[in-house]
Formats: structure tokens, C-alpha cells, sequence
């Protein structure tokens, strides 16, 4: 059980380290949406969190950035992730499509 907690942190990390990097950026507006996606990320269920931390080395952290880039509010056709799980799965998708 300590697995899925470690796994929450973990992402839940990424959201606190990319809106601080937007705060210091000055985009209030990317900032809340990765605050949301934040807080939303304590509801994500335990067995869609455990599949990412043993795949993450898929992907390397330039695509991570630019997949968390497409959370801010709809631009140049990209999508907005406004739940962390939301995220998640785009996030898994693309771990997939990357170990083929």
C-alpha cells in the first residue's frame, strides 16, 4: 500500500514544481490550472497512479514539460488537462506510444 502513496507524491510533485515555475514565470493563469490539477490529484484512484511510476523512464523530460504545457487554457490547438487524472492519462498514453 505505501506504493500508492509514494506515486501520489511523486506526481503530485510535478504539478507543485511547474506552477511554481509558472508563478515565477508570471502566467497567473497556467499557474491555477496546475494548482487544480494540484489539489484534483489526491482523488486520482490508486490503480491508475500505480501504472506510471515503474514507466516513467519512457519518457524523457522535455515530453513530460510539453505535456504539461498543454494545460493551459486552449491555445494553437492544444489540449487542457483540467483534472489531474486527465493528465494522467494523456500521460500514460504517451509512455505507450513511445515503448513501442
Amino acid at each position: 500500500m505505501a506504493k500508492p502513496a509514494v506515486a501520489r507524491n511523486a506526481f503530485r510533485g510535478l504539478f507543485a514544481f511547474y506552477a511554481a515555475k509558472a508563478h515565477d514565470d508570471k502566467e497567473p493563469d497556467r499557474e491555477r490550472s496546475l494548482l487544480k490539477r494540484f489539489c484534483s490529484s489526491q482523488e486520482i484512484r490508486n490503480n491508475l497512479l500505480e501504472r506510471w511510476p515503474d514507466r516513467i523512464e519512457v519518457l524523457g523530460p522535455e515530453i513530460v514539460d510539453d505535456i504539461i504545457g498543454q494545460g493551459s487554457p486552449r491555445s494553437n490547438g492544444r489540449a487542457r488537462y483540467d483534472h489531474a487524472s486527465d493528465f494522467l492519462h494523456a500521460l500514460l498514453r504517451e509512455m505507450d506510444r513511445h515503448k513501442h
